[in-house]
């Protein structure tokens, strides 16, 4: 039975010539498979389950509409007819369940990695190695046609419409924004040349393909980069569009050059909701909401404020495909939150490898890491109820298979409780919350506060057990180093008093998660309030803005302590953090004062502070606290050697198997692959 708690959500929307069965728009994401006509299989199974799961209209990752466009040296292009047949499997796989589907056609422009790039002007990205060439009249024209041939051809492989990107940096905003045109001719200089190209694309397909197809145009509502469009230019836009035939209007924050983070986990939920509600009082058709939309509550609340007429997704559809079914019967406990980590998806695109999930090990995977259910039930004891652990036993419980999970502490989550309490990392709590709901759903016997040893697990039986036993931090080994005022950086996560002056040791994630950590006062695990967040990131508050970009002077508080971050490396700190994170993490940490060292030798801990030796001279840093982030050691002992004999085959998993810098994208995968198996 359906819920009216999300009736929003839930409602059709009303197209005229055809109709989306609910306000979800599962949002384009580029997974990898896009590229290659034999990984469209994959990609049908991968879009198929999103549609099964609920989701109303689906996005693909962007295709090309020529060869200057790619992202990526032979990118995915659909622009000759043997391009249709593989894409047909996508379409088809997404008819089926009564969802709707469009092409993204996306030309990257001057953020292509390859020699072919072009753009509005001859304007290097900071992103992209290769400067382009400028376009001309008669590039821009051909270009305009190959959009059009790229929707003939999308129609022909069973897509419902296309969605033309034009935000985020690729080449229409290139066009759209004075940050890069800065052409004097009808495509460049005043709001109405700067669009002429973006709307002559939209006029071009319409009049082709006809008025029973859908034009989603995905717009930038606030560039976040010097010389970018103000809100006035960006409405005068959306009209100009309308007007030219698109059907609905889609929401793009940032372009990837910006220096202001909009989807890693620290942005709050809808924080830029308020520039799509301006933007929409301006047109009629459909406008769609995205960025930082994870939940229904979220999602709900949007609509039901009319500040939007869809909300879009896509990592969150990542996390778990079947958020739409669950959120229609009512079992939003059951949702596999994004926690938007960025960790498996937009870093693995960002590296050329295929895109996943790091709660959800089956996304892209979905032909590949299989659930069935056991014909042969079997009884399963997993040691250690870390994410490792947690991703064991509920997909080996899920299969029919009798799990025992024994914890040590008194609860599941290892790791991810102390990340919880990090400022910024609130989501984390939301994995938590789900693994227990599936431990109860699934029936796994927990056992908590229950140190166990082989001994035991051999008495009671077990044909298997799996040890996830994580990890615990490793210790300084320095004079003076046992002194009170050194702490492991799980003491501090959990509460431990610290002092005015701290030097972390240890300039990996934990370090720098830690150095956030102590920036700032205790607090609940509350995310940081939007305007909060605005003012400290120099976003403009108000959603008619005039700054160009949107762009105002940031707000920073100052720190409650003085942080020293050392590492023994002499490479760059923060050198190993994600790609699509880590600059978010070291700027914080740069704002707020913290003084960075590396090629550090640690000599020794007194009541004066800490002495370290850098290029030869020694230093005393005078600190009253040390806090050691410099690495962790695996707990195995409940493994057996290869020699030993047991009743039960042993497997290990997660930080137990491999002590390197904390991996739960590693640790919850290899528990789904080893309970896919067993």
């Amino acid at each position: 039975m359906t819920t009216t708690r999300y009736a929003n959500i839930l409602k059709p929307l009303h197209l005229g010539f055809t109709t989306i069965k609910n306000r979800v728009v599962m949002g384009s994401m580029h997974t990898g498979l896009e590229d290659r006509f034999y990984n469209y299989p994959k990609l049908a199974a991968y879009f198929g389950e999103r549609a099964k799961g609920g989701v109303g209209l689906l996005i693909t990752g962007g295709i090309s509409p020529n060869r200057q466009g790619w992202l990526l040296p032979a990118g995915g292009t659909m622009n000759t007819l043997g391009d249709i047949a593989p894409h047909r499997l996508v379409t088809h796989a997404v008819h089926k369940h009564g969802a709707k589907i469009l092409l993204q056609i996306l030309h990257a422009g001057r953020y292509g990695y390859q020699p072919f790039v072009v753009s509005a002007s001859p304007i290097k990205s900071p992103i992209s190695p290769f400067k382009p060439r400028q376009m001309s009249e008669s590039q821009i024209l051909d270009t305009i046609q190959d959009y059009v041939k790229t929707a003939k051809l999308a129609k022909k492989a069973g897509y419902d419409g296309v969605e033309i990107m034009g935000s985020e940096g690729y080449l229409i905003n290139q066009f759209l924004s004075r940050h890069v045109n800065q052409r004097t001719d009808r495509w460049g200089g005043e709001t109405e040349n700067r669009m002429r190209f973006a709307v002559e694309i939209v006029k071009a397909i319409r009049a082709e393909i006809g008025e029973k197809f859908i034009i989603c145009f995905r717009l930038s509502l606030l560039d976040l980069v010097h010389d970018g469009n103000t809100m006035q230019e960006v409405i005068t836009v959306a009209k100009a569009l309308e007007k030219a035939g698109i059907t609905l209007l889609n929401t793009g924050i940032g372009w990837h050059e910006a220096r202001i983070p909009t989807i890693v986990t620290s942005v709050p939920r809808a924080a830029f909701v308020d520039y799509t509600a301006e933007v929409k009082k301006h047109v009629a058709v459909p406008v769609i909401a995205s960025n930082r939309i994870n939940m229904p509550e979220t999602a709900e609340a949007i609509l039901a404020s009319g500040q939007a007429d869809m909300v879009q997704m896509a990592r969150p559809l990542l996390a778990d495909a079947f958020w739409v079914n669950k959120t229609a019967t009512n079992r939003v406990d059951e949702i596999n939150t994004c926690i938007a980590c960025n960790q498996a998806c937009l870093d693995h695109t960002f590296k050329n490898k295929r895109a996943t999930c790091l709660v959800n090990p089956r996304a892209g995977y979905e032909t590949e890491l299989v659930y069935v259910k056991t014909k042969k039930p079997k009884g399963i004891a997993v040691v250690g109820g870390g994410v490792a652990g947690l991703s064991a036993a509920t997909v080996a419980a899920s299969r029919g298979h009798d799990v025992t999970l024994f914890e040590a502490t008194n609860e599941v989550g290892g790791q991810f409780n102390l990340a919880k309490v990090i400022p910024g990392k609130e989501e984390f709590h939301e994995t938590i919350r789900y693994f227990k709901v599936q431990l109860e759903k699934t029936g796994v016997d927990v056992r908590l506060n229950t140190r166990v040893n082989r001994e035991q697990l051999e008495r009671e039986g077990f044909d298997e057990v799996i040890v996830a036993t994580g990890v615990v931090p490793r210790e300084l080994k320095i004079t003076g180093s046992d002194a009170p005022q050194v702490l492991s950086y799980a003491e501090v996560l959990r509460g431990a008093p610290v002092g005015d002056r701290v030097a972390v040791i240890g300039a990996g994630g934990i370090g720098f998660d830690v150095s956030e950590f102590l920036l700032k006062p205790p607090h609940q695990p509350q995310p940081q309030p939007v305007d909060e967040w605005k003012r400290e990131w120099g976003v403009d508050l108000h959603a008619n803005y005039v700054n160009e970009g949107g762009l105002q002077p940031a707000e920073v508080e100052p720190p409650v302590r003085e942080i020293y971050l050392l590492q023994r490396k002499t490479t760059a700190l923060g050198a190993g953090l994600g790609k699509t994170t880590g600059w978010v993490h070291r700027a914080q940490l740069k704002k707020h004062g913290v003084r960075m060292l590396r090629g550090v030798h640690y000599k020794s801990i007194t009541d004066e502070g800490l002495w370290i030796e850098v290029d030869g001279h020694d230093q005393l840093l005078r600190v009253d606290t040390v806090v050691v982030c410099a690495g962790q050691e695996s707990v195995k002992d409940v493994m057996p050697s290869e020699d030993q004999k047991t009743l039960a085959n042993y497997h290990i998993i997660g930080g137990a198997k491999l002590a390197a810098e904390l991996d739960a994208k590693r640790a919850i995968r290899e528990g789904a692959e080893l309970a896919a198996k067993l």
